[in-house]
């Protein structure tokens, strides 16, 4: 229970999620980066925080979703070997920067602040062995932290077609959670918030409590829930439906008001690998001398409108000083925002914050800072507020309002738009007829099928899960890696042709397979019959 001088509930959601990307076939594969640079700037300073936090006994709830992708590269022993050279090689070009800035104390100072922290981010992940999932799971179990699934391949639900291939997004991932946390999910994060009519039915089948859905999914229930978005609803199939808090997302969020853009915090796009002479830098990026971020930036954002090339040097002891600046006027907000809601609401309000977790750290440097300062801050500077979890929030408040969520997702325009569009709806029209056709197969094979069959109709599952990523659809309408998403929907949705034709011809190539199952290595427990009405 709550103490008395409480008036209402905190729970901050950090969407935990990456493609899976896992390329054995080649020595250097330059999107496997995108892991690497978030283990280094999100994950690894995430998990410092929360541990540092636990063993000072700071009272702390944070709920964090991990899709299955993102659990299954962190738990992988390729990826995790050359995440690990990934970190040496950093190291080393730390002492490279400190002889090139010796001459330079501003520089220098600077080298030295990025060699201790890539050397203490290397001490934590020896000491974890490597084994970043397991520390988050021990951080569950603790009691401080709660981690919910994703949908399996992060698939965008609204435009998956076919029943069963919803189904699936959902009971895969909840199967593939309980083998990586040893527990059944209570909650769920819809793939871009993407919430459609009957999908908390198949939530409910699966045994999952709640999920999150963007504030306008909230507002316009049917009929109107009446405590708003600061309440969860049930679903008519008793799945509670938690939304997106529009104040403190803006105070984040906001391009012109968010705390990332002041001018103190270090800039994200001057990093020395794009900036140096690449006979110098070469040796820490691409081998075919594509420059890639290092995460050795030496400015900081300045202000708005300037130049790249007029940035002002970075100052870590300034930039931290200002995140504990920004964790207090977040806590002060929150408490004024909640003493508001209070005086109106029968209940203590909640506020639900989600983002995505690599807005702390990744794309703003100092936001791991900023979530250290806000739970302290919030344990010992107030008693007006607390942090909480979804699911404590329901075990207390059993009783909500009956509604039917609006259709709705987070991306821009508050629908479908981001992921049907002009540059990527060509994809569905593939990916509907594989829908179809898995689950012909697996009626066609309900009662078993041989050791071979089952293997190629298992993989069969993995490859249309893999071209179902919403990442894919995100990247060709925001025009970044275009080429590579184009390629990995067109080489999943060929595989599962060819894998198709061989089954129903009983002329399976049992090497290709063979290199199938190793190369596109998630959910090995996977059964094709997940497909079955």
């Amino acid at each position: 229970m709550a103490d008395a001088r409480v008036r209402g509930d905190l729970a901050l959601v950090l969407h935990a999620h990456l493609p899976f990307i896992r390329h054995p076939e080649h020595r250097y594969h330059l999107e496997e980066n995108w892991l690497y640079e978030a283990i280094t700037a999100t994950y690894l300073p995430l998990l410092e925080v929360f541990r540092n936090m636990a063993k000072e006994g700071v009272r702390f709830r944070f709920s964090m979703s991990m899709s299955p992708p993102l659990v299954s590269m962190l738990s992988d022993d390729l990826l995790k070997t050359r995440y690990a050279a990934y970190l040496d090689r950093m190291l080393r070009l730390g002492d490279s920067e400190l002889k090139r800035t010796a001459g330079d104390p501003t520089f220098n100072k600077l080298a030295r602040y990025y060699c201790d922290r890539f050397g203490r981010l290397k001490s934590l992940y020896d000491q974890i062995r490597g084994d970043i999932v397991g520390a988050f799971r021990q951080l569950q179990d603790d009691g401080l932290l709660e981690i919910i699934t994703v949908g399996a391949t992060h698939g965008y639900l609204p435009v998956i077609r076919e029943p069963s291939a919803r189904r699936a997004q959902i009971r895969v991932a909840a199967e593939h959670y309980q083998r990586h946390f040893g527990r059944w999910p209570r909650g769920i994060w819809l793939p871009e918030c993407g919430y459609a009519e009957g999908v908390d039915t198949l939530l409910a089948d699966a045994g999952i409590r709640y999920f999150f859905v963007d504030s306008h999914g909230i507002v316009n229930a049917r009929p109107q829930p009446p405590l708003g978005i600061h309440a969860p609803v049930f679903c008519r199939s008793g799945v509670a439906a938690f939304g997106r808090d529009l104040e403190s997302s803006k105070q984040v969020w906001s391009a012109d008001e968010g705390y990332p853009g002041d001018g103190i915090y270090r800039d994200f796009y001057r990093d020395i690998g794009f900036d140096l002479p690449l006979d110098y830098i070469g040796p820490y990026v691409h081998p075919d001398g594509i420059r890639v971020h290092t995460g050795f930036k030496y400015f900081r954002v300045t202000g708005r409108g300037i130049d790249l090339s007029q940035k002002a040097p970075y100052d870590p002891e300034a930039a931290r000083s200002r995140a504990a600046e920004h964790a207090g006027n977040f806590m002060f907000n929150r408490e004024k925002q909640i003493a508001h809601l209070s005086a109106k609401m029968d209940r203590r309000p909640l506020v639900v914050s989600p983002y995505d977790a690599e807005l702390y750290g990744h794309w703003w440097f100092e936001g791991p800072m900023f979530l250290d300062f806000l739970a302290r801050k919030i344990a010992f500077d107030q008693q007006s507020i607390q942090m909480t979890t979804c699911s404590e929030y329901l075990e207390e408040h059993t009783v909500n309002a009956v509604a039917d969520p609006s259709p709705s997702s987070w991306g821009d325009g508050g629908y479908s738009a981001v992921w049907v569009d002009g540059s990527n709806d060509w994809i569905y029209r593939h990916v509907h007829r594989a829908e179809v056709r898995m689950h012909e197969l697996a009626e066609r094979y309900r009662d078993g099928a041989d050791d071979l069959s089952r293997r190629a109709l298992n993989q069969l599952a993995r490859e249309l899960l893999l071209a179902q990523s919403s990442d894919w659809a995100f990247i060709m309408k925001t025009a970044t890696a275009v080429k590579y998403a184009c390629d990995r929907v067109k080489s999943h949705l060929a595989r599962f042709r060819r894998l198709d034709r061989e089954i129903s011809q009983q002329q399976i190539d049992q090497e290709w397979l063979a290199d199938l199952e190793k190369r596109d290595n998630i959910f090995p427990d996977i059964d094709y019959r997940t497909y079955l009405s």
